[in-house]
């Protein structure tokens, strides 16, 4: 990983970035951490069990919360993302759809990562 910022921001798929459903807090924050090359920067017992951890200024929180984390996860924008495909892939993640989207007139360059926790993550940058 370079120092250079990556991540810009992300936003929740359903209703908050910062409570993904999980069901194991230290397999997320260490998976997290490994892979996405996040840092843990805070934990909650209440009102339900949650780690938030933050990679260049953008958060994305875990939640026990009992949600389907099969049917959430985070759009992710990046900056430069051949460099941030190439980084997943270095740490074993197998990244698809490597594609063109066009969303409200703009082009994005995009791909999905399925974390083993079963969130799916939509990363892209604008072309």
């Amino acid at each position: 990983m370079t120092s250079e910022p990556a991540f810009r921001s992300a936003s929740a798929y359903q209703d908050d970035v910062l409570a993904l459903p999980v069901t194991d807090l230290d397999t997320a924050s260490k998976w997290y951490s490994k892979h996405f090359g996040m840092t843990e920067i805070e934990r909650h017992e209440t009102p339900v069990p949650t780690v938030i951890l933050e990679r260049d200024g953008t958060r994305l929180g875990f939640a026990i919360n009992g949600g389907d984390a099969s049917q959430d996860g985070a759009a992710i924008h990046v900056m430069n993302i051949q460099r941030m495909k190439d980084e997943l892939e270095s740490t074993g993640i197998s990244i698809a759809n490597w594609r063109i989207d066009e969303r409200d007139g703009q082009k994005l360059q995009v791909f999905f990562v399925i974390a083993p926790d079963g969130l799916c993550y939509y990363f892209h940058e604008p072309i």
